[in-house]
């Protein structure tokens, strides 16, 4: 019996729970339509692979090669595999995405021992990665053999470029390479207002995980190699950790879309910018308290647990530490002023109830 497709959801509503709840750019279903159609070479041999990489090298300069990927944990766990030995370990911050909200991928799939770091703000320093940077020589403990950061965090702050180029060089000092988790590296550079390059390559990292899903794409991330001395063997890699793409073409053409010519940074712009009208919004109700700088596209806030239960019925977001009575507050590239508005509208009745 032929069933036909149709809408199952209101495609007006819009909630603040993730940057990844949102659909997909126009422009970047304008340029699947646009590679789909005859044949191309499968597995990343296409044209439109083939110029992802004269993409990247613009904006990562002429040594960067992009891998593309399905998802953000493959990036990343691709990436970490890579950089590491059978007996190596990652030194992250505790609420890093690896370590919080994969689970268990970098341990289970890569192989890796995750040393991490409580830290205030999300961002690792030269001193906190010294708690966890010892017993090179000691067969007992797991090698540290690179550190992890993720720009922007996971707590919604950004690095300057100067703190990463201080965390390479005492990485790098200390024979560790540096990798950084760039699911919303987008943010980062709007937030800093510089090209990506400034805080990636040019101050030493050695491997990005560049993310598309939250910066509009459909699907597709991207691992990008900035120094080729810092991995091994990442196309077996990416094949044994089931990243390889048959179709590849429609990876590349959507972070193409992105990076060709401006749309990744007006993304990324719109949704910090609704980021910041929410915060202002939300400095005005009493009661509520903002727990980090708004630096990108989140808002952590604290109210009264049964408000934010109440306002869950109205718009989805997710508790972040449901005991102290923390939540998180996405905005993505399509959220709108009238749903900042009406959000902080909402909180200011539920919290007068």
């Amino acid at each position: 019996m032929r069933t036909d497709a149709r809408r199952h959801h209101d495609p007006q509503v819009r909630g603040f729970a993730s940057d990844n709840y949102a659909g997909a750019h126009p422009e970047v279903l304008a340029a699947i339509a646009l590679a789909n159609g005859g044949h191309q070479i499968a597995y990343g041999e296409d044209d439109y692979t083939e110029h992802l990489q004269r993409v990247m090298h613009s904006h990562f300069g002429p040594t960067a090669e992009a891998f593309p990927v399905f998802n953000g944990t493959g990036a990343n766990v691709v990436s970490l595999q890579a950089m590491t030995d059978r007996w190596g370990a990652v030194i992250c911050a505790e609420s890093a995405h690896i370590n919080v909200d994969e689970g268990g991928a970098p341990e289970r799939v890569g192989g890796l021992k995750l040393l991490t770091v409580p830290t205030p703000d999300g961002k690792l320093t030269p001193e906190l990665i010294d708690r966890q940077a010892y017993g090179w020589d000691d067969e007992h403990r797991a090698m540290p053999q690179v550190v992890s950061i993720t720009q922007n965090t996971e707590l919604g702050t950004v690095y300057t470029p100067d703190e990463i180029r201080a965390i390479c060089e005492h990485s790098h000092e200390r024979g560790m390479k540096v990798h950084l988790d760039g699911a919303r590296i987008a943010n980062a550079a709007a937030s800093l207002d510089v090209p990506m390059r400034t805080f990636t390559n040019a101050v030493g990292v050695d491997v990005l995980s560049f993310g598309g899903t939250k910066n509009g794409a459909l699907f597709g991330e991207a691992v990008v190699v900035l120094n080729p001395d810092a991995v091994r063997a990442m196309k077996h890699l990416r094949k044994l950790s089931m990243q390889l793409a048959s179709k590849m073409r429609f990876v590349s053409v959507q972070l193409e879309a992105l990076l060709a010519r401006d749309l990744w940074l007006r993304n990324a712009r719109h949704a910090n910018a609704m980021a910041q009208r929410l915060a202002e919004g939300v400095r005005a109700v009493d009661g509520v308290e903002i727990l980090h700088p708004v630096q990108a596209n989140a808002v952590f806030a604290r109210l009264p647990h049964e408000v934010s239960e109440r306002l869950q019925k109205r718009f989805r977001f997710y508790f972040w530490d449901e005991a102290a009575g923390d939540v998180r507050w996405m905005c993505a590239f399509d959220t709108t002023e009238d749903d900042v508005d009406a959000f902080v509208l909402a909180l200011k009745e539920e919290m007068a109830k």
